[in-house]
């Protein structure tokens, strides 16, 4: 089975340059168009939108499908936060055995599990003596459109 994150490529650190957008502070409906107030506009720093924790955030690119079903896809980038401590139900990069994956974190009762978001890959479950690190927890997707 592989890997739905390519191992080979190392984390890319988030650099610590403000990447300025205008932000429109008007909500954008998703069906008719309304007029907007004088098209009202502020600039955000998109690291400070989007990262938490810059010192642990890194990002990496998306290999396979296997979490297509909530909508990480291939050539998806994913913003990974080391400082935070990964629960039960959080979206995870986890290493196990030396491989990298991205997977929604199951932990109960004392199962672990690593659950694919698509029903052609069954979960994982990390048996006694396989060696899973948790990397960091997933917070966001960077999904191309165009």
């Amino acid at each position: 089975m592989s890997s739905p994150l390519d191992s080979s490529l190392s984390p890319v650190w988030v650099p610590d340059t403000p990447v300025w957008l205008d932000v429109c502070t008007w909500p954008v409906v998703a069906g008719f168009p309304s007029p907007a107030a004088d098209h009202t506009r502020k600039r955000i720093d998109l690291n400070e939108h989007l990262i938490r924790n810059k010192e642990a955030t890194f990002i990496f690119r998306v290999k396979g499908d296997s979490m297509s079903g909530i909508g990480i896809y291939e050539g998806d980038e994913l913003l990974v936060d080391r400082s935070i401590e990964a629960k039960h139900g959080n979206i995870v990069l986890a290493v196990l055995n030396n491989d990298y994956t991205v997977k929604r974190l199951y932990r109960r009762g004392g199962v672990v599990k690593l659950i694919a978001e698509n029903p052609l890959y069954p979960p994982i479950v990390v048996k006694e003596g396989e060696e899973l690190v948790i990397w960091g927890v997933v917070t966001r997707n960077l999904h191309k459109l165009y």
